[in-house]
């Protein structure tokens, strides 16, 4: 779930709604037994974080995006090989579509029929363990292939922790493609800062359900703005007696709980059941009274026994020491602990929050061509089934679900639909409560309030 933008956003602590997966380090190295092993995945080297594309850094190396590694990772052939066999292949070249920052770019894109000749360069920028080149793992490699079959070079590849890190690298550098959290991709659209997309130039953009495609996040007045790309959400997972009702994660127990405002929307979404007199409906789009009861729920047994996480090892330490017992976590931190033989359960009362990071054409692309055909590699089944493996989140298109991603696919139950029925995908809060017609508090409130409860 996300990290937070510019703006309103400067003022985030830092946080990261995802808590981006730093699992692989204790997976692959066979550890099972949490509390030994979560010290020894602690540290970890960041990548550079410009990089030259495909091989940039040698086989081998020892660096870590600081990121995820899922167990066991291994790429799919088709990644370590040719590309060929993924959904969406670059077409032969032909006219070239007009860059969505143009004059006419504001118009809806017209379908075109191919995408046109390579520019043969492209600048992207992202969050750790979102793209991977080799650097952590030879094996993980989804770049190079892109690569080979394109005609597009990666030439810079920006990667960042949070999203106000994202934020001021859009704000000094230039890229092509982004893939913003929720919250940074509504201003984004809203402020005119990335282009529609022409969703004809992105075959298997048809077959990723349509509960994503219609996030209002990455839709604007009839226009598409965003590829969906992996989507994860939040669980109360506890161990001990079963804790009672939707908001035992802030009850009298010792709790973990992800130390980002959005976490507010959780709160929210408690009190909606046990308070129906506050009329909650959205939990991203509260009043202000409603913003003051989640903030309050929050704040009631707030103290030396609630710990706000933000790196998945801080909250795998905790339920390894059993420093708390109830915590907001993914289904893959639950499936850890569970392989791990701790008797770990989930809370599983109605509907729960979650988030879904998309890919997205920046105002003023200087590679359009390159940048469609990544859109087009990043929701092949092939790339996403490496970065579910690789991130421990789902991926968008359901074809994605074989090999190394099979498990996480089952741990989100994306066969069929039925893992996105009742989650409620995070959004930027809006004074306009994201429909134009509300008088709601905004981001920059959410970020003010957070502060003051976390310090």
């Amino acid at each position: 779930m996300g990290t937070a933008g510019t703006a309103g956003m400067m003022g985030t602590a830092g946080t990261d709604m995802r808590g981006r997966i730093r699992l692989g380090a204790l997976l692959g190295m066979g550890c099972l037994v949490l509390a030994a092993c979560a010290p020894a995945g602690a540290a970890s080297t960041a990548l550079p974080e410009r990089v030259p594309a495909g091989s940039a850094v040698p086989v081998g190396s020892a660096a870590h995006s600081g990121s995820a590694g899922f167990a066991g990772f291994a790429a799919d052939s088709d990644l370590t090989g040719s590309a060929s066999g993924r959904t969406a292949p670059s077409p032969p070249p032909t006219a070239s579509p007009k860059p969505s920052g143009s004059p006419e770019g504001s118009a809806s894109p017209k379908p075109s029929a191919s995408i046109g000749k390579s520019e043969g360069t492209l600048q992207l920028l992202t969050f750790y363990g979102h793209v991977e080149y080799g650097g952590a793992l030879s094996r993980a490699n989804w770049v190079a292939p892109f690569e080979r079959e394109s005609g597009c070079r990666v030439v810079k590849l920006d990667r960042v922790g949070t999203t106000e890190e994202m934020a001021a690298k859009l704000a000094d550098d230039a890229y092509d493609v982004v893939s913003p959290s929720p919250e940074l991709a509504a201003l984004l659209v809203s402020e005119g800062r990335v282009s529609p997309v022409d969703t004809g130039l992105v075959p298997a953009y048809k077959k990723i359900p349509k509960r994503l495609r219609e996030l209002p996040g990455l839709r604007r007045d009839g226009k598409v703005y965003g590829i969906p790309y992996l989507w994860g959400v939040n669980q109360v997972v506890h161990e001990g007696d079963q804790p009672q009702g939707p908001a035992a994660l802030y009850g009298p127990a010792a709790a973990a709980i992800r130390d980002n405002p959005l976490a507010i929307a959780d709160a929210a979404l408690a009190l909606r059941r046990s308070r129906p007199e506050l009329k909650i409906d959205d939990p991203f789009q509260l009043t202000s009274a409603q913003l003051d009861a989640a903030v309050e729920l929050l704040a009631e047994r707030d103290g030396p026994g609630r710990l706000y996480w933000r790196d998945s090892l801080d909250l795998i330490r905790a339920m390894s020491a059993r420093s708390v017992s109830v915590a907001q976590a993914t289904p893959y931190h639950l499936d850890l602990f569970r392989r791990a033989g701790r008797p770990v359960k989930v809370l599983d009362e109605g509907p729960r929050t979650g988030w879904a990071d998309s890919w997205m054409l920046t105002a003023r692309p200087a590679s359009p061509n390159c940048a469609y055909r990544w859109l087009n590699w990043m929701s092949s089944p092939q790339a996403q089934r490496a970065a579910a493996a690789w991130t421990g989140l789902a991926p968008a298109n359901p074809e994605a679900c074989g090999g190394r991603a099979g498990r996480i696919c089952d741990l989100y139950r994306v066969r069929g639909g039925a893992g996105l029925r009742d989650v409620l995908f995070a959004t930027r809060p809006m004074r306009d409560c994201g429909d134009g017609d509300g008088e709601c508090t905004d981001y920059a409130d959410w970020v003010e309030r957070w502060k003051k409860l976390v310090g």
